[in-house]
Parts: C-alpha cells; structure tokens; sequence
C-alpha cells in the first residue's frame, strides 16, 4: 500500500515539474510525456479505485424509469444472530455436517448449519416441528446479540426499492405489528395484508475464517430457517393480485414461491396451480420479476419451470446455488455438476443462463414472456437479456454489484479499503459452443458479449473484506438492478 502512494506522490510531483517546464518544451513532447505520466497515474490507483471510478461512469438512471412497484409476498421478522452463538445457547456439540431438505431438531439444524458453512454457502429450511421452532426461536430472539429487521424476500425489496423517494411501493404479505413498525414509510401495506402476529425467521450468520468445531467457513454467509405457514402457503398472494387493479403498478416484484416446499406434495402441487391461475390474471403489460431463493425438491423445481410460471414472468433473480439446482432439476448444461469448487466458473454459468432464455423463454414460436436473467455470486454478477426487450442493463449490472459492496459493509459509498476484487481476472464465455477469451479491465468493468440474439452483461463484485450483514444481499441486488432497468413496450 505504502509503495503505491510514495508513487502517486512521485508522478504528482513529475507532473508538476512538467507544468513549471511546459514552455520550454516542444508541444508535442509536453503532450506525450503528459499523456504517460497520467496513464501510469491511473494505472497506480488500486483495481477496486479503478473499479468504483468505472462504475460511476457506467450507472446512469434509465430514459423511461419506474414510477410504481408493487412487490410481494413473503414476508417477515428476521431475528439475525451468529449461528455459532446459538448454537452453543442450545447446548449443541460441533460434530459433521448433514445436508438435511427439512429440519425436524436441534441435531438437524446443526448439521445442517455445519453443511453449509464449511461450504460458505447460503441456504434456507424449512423447520417441521412447531414446539421445538418456539423454543429455538425463543432462545434466539432473547440473546443478547440478536437484531431485529425487515425480512422476506418481498419486504427486504420493496424496503430496497423505498429508498428511492420517487417511487411509489405497495407491500403485500403476512405483515404482523412489529414487521409494520419496521417498514420504510414510503411502503403502502394494503388493510387486508395486516396480521395480528408476525412471522419469524431466524437467520444465522458466520464470518470468513469463523470456526465451529473443525470447520471453518471459507467466506461469510448465513442460514436461514423457520416455521413459517403464512408465507409456506401464499395466503397473501390473491390479495396481492386483487390490489393491483388499485395501485396500478408498472412493476410487480414476486416472490416467495419457495416456501411452499414446507407443505405436503398434494398441497404445494394444488396451491402452485393455484398461483399459477392467479399470476396469470396480472396484464401482461406490466413487466413482472420473479425473485427465486433456495430450494431443495427437483420436482418441485421442476413443476416452478415447466407448469407455466417461468413464461409467465419477464425477469427472474437467482444466485449460484439455485442456477446450478435449477439446471440439474432440469437436466440441463452441466447438470452433473455435483457442487460449485470456489468461485463459479463464468463459462458454466453462461451456457446455463443461455439454456433458460432458449429454453423457456420468449421466442417467435413459443408463447413466453421471460427475457432477462440476473445472476448475481459473490465475485461478479451478470444480466443476461432477449435482445430487444431490455435497455441500460450495463448501468443495471454495475448498479447490482455496487449495491453488494456497499450494503455488506453497511457504507452509503463504497471504501475502497475495505473491498476486495475477488472475481477472476481472465475467463471464457462458455463451455459448449467456441468461445470468447476476456480479460477483465478495471478501468472498463462492464463486459458485454453476444450469443444468438441473447446479450451478456458482466461486472465483478467488490467483495466486504469484513460484512457487516449478508442477509437479504441478494434482495438488494436484485432491487437495485431492477431500479436501473429499462423495459421496452412489445
């Protein structure tokens, strides 16, 4: 770090010197002595100054933005905490991780937790036993470290997208006194909406290096369980619908679809059915984003792609874990990919977002809606899009990636000195068809490609060296992308 400055300070003062020089010397000289002396100025400032320079160039408010958004329809009370401390509240011994679909006990939440974290993954449960949630919930939201938030995909996005004090936002979900008391006052909630209790989630958190018995994580992430019926069965999902007619949004933001996996088999099939119906009644003039989040059943995984709800939405949102579930649900691209190794390669995650756009997506022979993906891990993000139906997405990408950096380190502008450029350096396009060798440019960070009438819009992420809080990154992102957006009337 020293070495950089003591640079800076060098060229500043060459610069200078050239400045008290310049009318002794040749023009032409003084032009390209200058021109150097400046490039390697620039090119002494760190990849992530370069970066955030970059970006601030490149995010620009799109020509027709949104005006209203209605969002919903999951939400919660997020009780966040460290996993570890709560675990050790519970009494619990570090022991070998299990990935277990549904959590029924303390064991199983422990092993689980332990699963995950020695991946640095995230994940979200569902937990079966009521009795036993109340009393873990209990014990969580009573120790001294918990910390109460907004929560639910839908609520943590309408909260997002509340900041901006132009737009207009309807919130439609369990929403219980204490998720009200907490909700941004830019955030409509519809009467019908209310609830007298709320829905808690408990969130549990870890730090990169944090150790829990032998397994230590490789970077921070969290993990997320509850016993949650309302959100489990949509119950505000056609109160949703009906309160469109209303509010007249140029928007709908949905979400929640995922906690349906706590019902039986027969009663997600029917409800989803249900949704789908429902969904389906919203015009189709107005754009809708699909926000996915972890799940764990392939045939229900299935039945989310195949039983209309992909062609029914515009947009969808979804990170690593879910994109490589999704394609083995599917038998899609490098569906025997068992699990991530680090950093997702760029190539896989490239062909599998262009095999959901060409697969369900809108095309002249296929009754779709879907043309645009965000895709968003840790060490980048890409906008994958139909060409014709979506503008400004390299402002929408950068604007994602920034908001990643500033959110997980709690900074209204990122700081420089607490991010890290994580996302790899050189990478191929793809896997499956010849592809493209890039280089990443820091003073270019967006890189845009093209395949088959489908555009690629990568940035990397300026990873929090020490985040503040990881819950509900992906909401922000997601929102934050959405806000630059730009949908072009078919």
């Amino acid at each position: 770090m020293w070495q950089r400055s003591v640079c800076v300070g060098v060229l500043a003062l060459a610069l200078g010197y050239l400045c008290v020089l310049g009318p002794e010397l040749p023009p032409a000289a003084l032009r390209q002595l200058s021109a150097s002396l400046l490039g390697t100025l620039r090119r002494a400032r760190s990849l992530e100054a370069r970066t955030v320079a970059a970006w601030q160039a490149a995010i620009v408010r799109p020509a027709r933005g949104w005006a209203r958004v209605a969002v919903g329809v999951n939400a919660c009370v997020d009780v966040v905490l460290s996993g570890v401390k709560l675990l050790e509240a519970l009494g619990l011994e570090p022991g070998d991780g299990k990935n277990h679909a549904v959590l029924s006990s303390g064991q199983d939440l422990g092993e689980a937790f332990t699963h995950f974290m020695e991946r640095g993954a995230a994940a979200e449960r569902f937990f079966s036993d009521a009795a036993a949630f109340r009393d873990i919930a209990r014990t969580a939201s009573e120790h001294p470290a918990a910390q109460l938030y907004v929560g639910g995909n839908a609520a943590l996005i309408g909260q997002k997208l509340a900041t901006n004090p132009d737009l207009k936002i309807l919130l439609c979900g369990p929403v219980g006194p204490k998720l009200h008391e907490l909700l941004d006052d830019n955030v409509v909630v519809p009467p019908e909406s209310m609830q007298e209790r709320d829905e808690f989630h408990l969130i549990l958190e870890y730090q990169a290096g944090e150790q829990w018995g032998r397994v230590r994580a490789p970077t921070a992430n969290r993990f997320i369980f509850s016993h949650d019926l309302s959100n489990g069965a949509l119950n505000m999902l056609e109160v949703f619908v009906s309160s469109l007619d209303e509010f007249q949004p140029d928007l709908v933001v949905l979400s929640g679809l995922h906690m349906m996996e706590g019902q039986s088999k027969e009663a997600r099939e029917r409800r989803l059915m249900e949704a789908v119906a429902s969904i389906s009644d919203i015009p189709t003039d107005i754009p809708i984003h699909l926000e996915l989040a972890s799940m764990t059943d392939q045939d229900f995984m299935s039945n989310i792609m195949h039983q209309q709800v992909f062609p029914l939405v515009n947009s969808i949102g979804l990170n690593e874990q879910e994109l490589l579930f999704l394609t083995q649900a599917a038998s899609g691209p490098h569906a025997s990919l068992a699990s991530w190794s680090g950093i997702p390669d760029v190539g896989v995650v490239s062909d599998i977002l262009f095999w959901i756009l060409k697969e369900h997506g809108k095309v002249a022979e296929r009754a779709s809606d879907l043309t645009r993906i965000h895709f968003h891990t840790l060490a980048y993000h890409i906008l994958a899009t139909v060409d014709g139906h979506w503008g400004n997405q390299a402002a929408a990408v950068a604007a994602g990636a920034r908001a990643a950096g500033t959110q997980a380190c709690a900074t209204d502008t990122i700081d420089t000195s607490r991010v890290l450029l994580k996302a790899p350096r050189e990478f191929l396009t793809s896997h499956t068809e010849a592809p493209a060798r890039i280089a990443l440019n820091p003073d270019e960070p967006v890189v845009h490609w093209h395949r088959e009438g489908i555009s690629f819009h990568f940035t990397p992420v300026l990873v929090c060296k020490d985040p503040v809080r990881t819950v509900g990154l992906g909401d922000a992102i997601s929102a934050e992308g959405l806000l630059y957006s730009e949908a072009y009337p078919q």
